[in-house]
């Protein structure tokens, strides 16, 4: 099964206050394998960055003034999430602001399915930190390229936490399953030996061995 592992940035969290996207990113995985398939633009948000956004991913709006708009690559978007699982850490932002951008483009909401990993960390580890630098050091992945937090490489670090939080699991051995009990005292353990049958020549030559070691013995 194909999903997309997604991840945007924003000029700031609110939508209503009119915050809107400045990057998308997308990396798509096959039976949890990241393909060659990859989606990434950055977009003039047509409105000022917030300083707070500004320290986490550091677009100037010099920058994203420069970019391709929403509205020119919404299209593209769609039909590459089309019919996919979405992966995403802390789906309700991202889809509220991707949402967003979709009405302000005059299309439908997203209705892909959607697995939120921000969810699944909770989940599986209640009242443990759940930030994707916290999973990252949990899984011992390799983060020192996250100075900022740009879009297609969170991606990448979310393809790898995702895959150990549905795929790593500790093996257990429940010993008091009776089933597995009744099947061990079941075991038996069959033991034969080969037995080797000397040919004809082999018994005369034994007989002969015999009377002569026979006789020598008796006589001395």
């Amino acid at each position: 099964m194909k999903e997309i592992v997604l991840d945007t940035e924003t000029t700031g969290i609110s939508i209503k206050d009119g915050h809107r996207i400045v990057e998308i990113g997308c990396i798509e995985l096959e039976n949890l394998i990241p393909t060659k398939n990859t989606f990434h633009c950055y977009l003039n948000p047509e409105r000022k960055v917030s300083e707070k956004a500004f320290e986490v991913h550091g677009y100037s709006d010099e920058f994203l003034s420069k970019q391709k708009k929403f509205s020119d690559v919404g299209d593209d978007f769609l039909e590459f999430i089309k019919d996919k699982r979405l992966i995403i850490h802390n789906a309700e932002f991202d889809i509220g602001h991707l949402n967003n951008e979709l009405s302000l483009f005059g299309k439908n909401k997203i209705e892909n399915e959607i697995i939120d990993t921000l969810t699944l960390a909770r989940d599986k580890y209640p009242g443990s930190q759940v930030s994707l630098d916290a999973l990252c050091k949990r899984f011992r992945i390799d983060n020192s390229r996250r100075t900022y937090h740009t879009a297609l490489i969170d991606c990448d670090l979310l393809a790898k936490v995702y895959i150990n939080l549905i795929d790593q699991k500790e093996p257990t051995l429940n010993f008091n399953n009776d089933k597995i009990l009744q099947e061990i005292e079941n075991i038996k353990v069959n033991y034969c030996k080969k037995i080797i049958v000397p040919t004809k020549e082999e018994i005369k030559r034994h007989r002969e061995y015999l009377k002569i070691n026979l006789k020598k013995n008796y006589f001395n």
